[in-house]
């Protein structure tokens, strides 16, 4: 099921004529010069007072290498542009009072939603990163410390661990760069491993927005810069979310 309604999402690109039908599509909106900002978007992204727990703070299973680097980068946010993005347990938790096109949401009483990259609980044994975002510049910087429930090769990451942290840093960045919110294609080429534990940088550039996509590039690498772990594009389909109030009026 979930199969088809992305391929549905896949075939709005090729076929724009389905945008313009209300009885095909009637609650989704093109993001356009006339939709939300950068501004608005980072506001309900970040909101100022939540009771939410924000998973991307420091702990005591941080390396040093990620905690001076998160120093560095939260003093930017002072002065420099940059922004420090909260990472809660479900995208859910982003997104709350917007309404997801296509039928994508879902009814359930289960209570206990998780984004992938924050499922495993443990500090330090499975994800560890946090996301900085550049509004201006459309750019993000992602710290990232597996742990060793991500193992592939003894003593090293798996890829996979590593591109779906790709895919998650470039969906955040995305959808605050220009309402991007659905992955049309992720390509990624392999250069080295990342040993558990040790930092990785990952560089989000969003390379030009052009017939309601947003084209994007990635490398990650170490802290000096001296080795590069993989290069990735990724393609993110643009469209903007509806208030669920006005979905109802």
């Amino acid at each position: 099921m979930m199969r088809t309604r992305f391929q549905g999402v896949a075939r709005l690109v090729r076929h724009k004529a389905l945008y313009r039908s209300p009885c095909l599509l009637p609650r989704v909106q093109l993001a356009s010069a006339f939709g939300s900002s950068t501004e608005s978007l980072v506001a309900r992204f970040c909101p100022e007072k939540t009771d939410l727990k924000d998973y991307a703070l420091p702990n005591a299973s941080w390396c040093p290498d990620m905690l001076n680097l998160y120093q560095e980068f939260l003093e930017k946010t002072k002065s420099g542009g940059w922004i420090k993005l909260p990472s809660f347990k479900s995208n859910r938790d982003h997104i709350q009072g917007l309404k997801l096109p296509f039928g994508l949401e879902t009814a359930s009483d289960k209570q206990d939603w998780r984004l992938f990259t924050r499922s495993i609980q443990l500090e330090g044994q499975g994800y560890e990163y946090v996301i900085f975002f550049h509004p201006s510049e459309k750019k993000s910087v992602c710290l990232f410390q597996p742990g060793p429930y991500l193992e592939g090769a003894p003593g090293f990451a798996h890829g996979g661990s590593l591109a779906a942290l790709m895919d998650e840093t470039y969906s955040k960045t995305a959808y605050l760069a220009g309402e991007g919110l659905f992955t049309l294609s992720l390509n990624i080429k392999f250069k080295n491993l990342i040993p558990v534990g040790s930092l990785a940088v990952l560089d989000i550039q969003v390379e030009k927005i052009e017939d309601q996509k947003l084209y994007m590039s990635c490398i990650a690498q170490s802290r000096d810069k001296q080795t590069v772990y993989a290069k990735s594009s990724g393609v993110f389909l643009q469209l903007q979310l509806e208030e669920k109030q006005s979905q109802e009026q």
